[in-house]
């Protein structure tokens, strides 16, 4: 517990527990945070729908065992499926932000 008693923010705990921004460490944290958000996101959107991710899928052209995939933060996602699953098949805008 010593490493921790002079963390003082949540990005110095990051920092401490995964690595400084661009080592190969963080990356990989990084991009694990961004596909649990958009797997969350994607779950809620679909509930709050009252689709199955049988419906889901073939609304938006794709197969549920994707959109499984997706909710459980594994696999790759193109841009362009994801943008087809939240438009198409939820009818809900997806922006991104550049940071």
């Amino acid at each position: 517990m010593k490493k921790y008693e002079n963390i003082k923010s949540f990005d110095e705990l990051i920092d401490l527990e995964h690595g400084k921004i661009g080592t190969e460490s963080r990356n990989r944290y990084e991009e694990h945070s961004q596909m649990f958000i958009i797997s969350e996101m994607l779950k809620e959107a679909r509930r709050n729908a009252n689709l199955t991710q049988e419906q889901l899928a073939e609304k938006a052209g794709t197969k549920k065992s994707y959109i499984s995939k997706i909710e459980n933060g594994r696999g790759n996602i193109q841009l362009s499926t994801l943008i087809r699953i939240f438009e198409i098949g939820l009818n809900k805008k997806i922006g991104l932000t550049y940071l």
